[in-house]
């Protein structure tokens, strides 16, 4: 997928959504250090489940389970793959989860090379580091644009650095335009270039000449990178490195806990119950039922695009039984939200009131129970976002200085449930509010529309 690509826009849709364990299956595997003689301390077992977390997270996985096993030095990870992944390839997944991930930025590009017994080929860079990933405030990716500001076709990885790690970069480019011989790029011969090498673990990613002096705060890794490697890349950076080298001892496959055919029959089940929902608002409550009715359809479909990664500033979200749970009760504050509204409708049309008058009352007499019930379910969403949610997400550094002494840790099922609970209810307010009333209000400027009867009044 290359999304947000300038020439080429993928549309995301629900086979985007990617399944829970619980639902879909997905695979359970047992990491280890590579060097037998490690000792791995709980600290490091603890920062080994954080990145691997947020790394998780970073690919939008929140239906993961990642255990520490401190008496044998391993971390077990179970993660789901996405719906209709036919060339799925775990191994790579795994790969990917077991980098080291440690990224320097060496002055000058010097190495040697090392053959071992088993003939790989070990690589070990030097000279002075001059940055490490942890000056690395964010990672992100970036079209390239050449010297006259055109689009060159790839992406770069940009990265925004923290205060000291600003500080080191200007010192650092500072130096090699001044032609500090540290900073000699050692391997090519054709012209004298003064570097800065970039090194990903024991692998040169990328070794820019550095032609002036960069006082922003501002670098970037470049690289003929399409989009998807590149925010591979910044994932990777923002996730963090293991403290050493992991390797897979075991892997399986899961199977889904419910069982093949029962996602189908929930999906069947959720389109009959909401087809049942509309027709009750509709014979009961007529026009405004049938208004409240597009309403519900709009909230489902906005919560389901959210959840896809459809909108495009959030990537696709894992949906668990949890996170359904959280839809199906985002949809029964619509469905109240809704009858509020319309039973208001009924009591001012009952008073005799003309039907512009009974709707203008009846939206503003209904508006602050609708708001209060909304914004409690917000500050509860957010709450379980906060307290379970990856530790550099928005809503747990939000909370960090409080549930900080109660050592909550990341659980991605209630993650998940808090997600798509916190997103039901905005969509929520914004189709079964703000949308349905101007869709009501709209509608009754038609005469066709304007018999009381509609409305559950009577004729006047």
């Amino acid at each position: 997928m290359q999304y947000g690509d300038l020439t080429t826009v993928y549309i995301k849709g629900m086979e985007d959504i990617r399944l829970g364990i619980d639902i879909q299956g997905g695979v359970d595997v047992t990491f280890a250090p590579a060097d037998e003689n490690v000792d791995a301390t709980k600290e490091q077992l603890e920062a080994i489940q954080e990145v691997m977390k947020s790394r998780l997270i970073s690919l939008g996985i929140n239906d993961y389970e990642v255990y520490m096993d401190e008496n044998n030095d391993k971390v077990i990870v179970r993660f789901p793959w996405q719906s209709g992944e036919e060339n799925f390839d775990p191994e790579s997944a795994v790969a990917e989860l077991g980098d080291t991930a440690q990224l320097k930025f060496y002055a000058g590009y010097n190495y040697t090379s090392e053959t071992k017994d088993d003939g790989t080929v070990v690589v070990t860079p030097k000279g002075e580091v001059v940055l490490e990933g942890s000056h690395i405030a964010n990672a992100y990716p970036q079209p390239e644009m050449d010297k006259d500001g055109a689009y060159t076709g790839y992406y770069t990885t940009g990265l925004e650095l923290t205060p000291e790690g600003k500080e080191a970069f200007k010192k650092a480019t500072q130096a090699a335009v001044n032609k500090d011989a540290a900073y000699l790029d050692t391997t090519y011969t054709a012209s004298t270039r003064y570097v800065i090498s970039i090194w990903m673990d024991d692998e040169c990613i990328s070794s820019p000449t550095v032609q002036s002096v960069i006082t922003d705060g501002n670098a970037m890794i470049s690289g003929n990178m399409d989009y998807e490697e590149a925010k591979k890349l910044a994932d990777k950076i923002n996730g963090g490195a293991l403290p050493f080298n992991l390797e897979t001892q075991t892997f399986k496959t899961i199977s889904p806990s419910m069982g093949s055919g029962a996602l189908k029959a929930m999906m069947i089940s959720g389109v009959i119950a909401l087809i049942l929902i509309c027709a009750y608002m509709i014979i009961l409550y007529r026009l405004p039922g049938t208004v409240a009715s597009i309403a519900l359809i709009g909230q489902v479909a906005g919560t389901l695009a959210v959840v896809s990664g459809w909108f495009g500033f959030n990537d696709s979200s894992t949906l668990t039984i949890p996170g359904i749970a959280g839809i199906i009760l985002a949809i029964g504050m619509g469905v109240d939200c809704n009858i509020i509204t319309a039973e208001r409708i009924k009591e001012e049309m009952s008073v005799g009131k003309n039907l512009d008058s009974a709707l203008k009352s009846a939206y503003k007499n209904s508006f602050s129970s609708i708001l209060d019930g909304n914004m409690t379910v917000i500050i509860i969403a957010i709450i379980l976002m906060g307290a379970f949610g990856v530790s550099d997400s928005f809503f747990a550094k939000m909370f960090s200085l409080i549930f900080k002494w109660f050592g909550v840790s990341t659980e991605g099922t209630i993650f998940s449930f808090g997600f798509t609970l916190l997103t039901g209810v905005f969509f929520n307010f914004i189709m079964g509010v703000l949308a349905s009333r101007l869709m009501l209000t709209s509608l009754s400027q038609f005469k066709c529309f304007q018999n009381r009867k509609l409305y559950g009044g009577a004729e006047k």
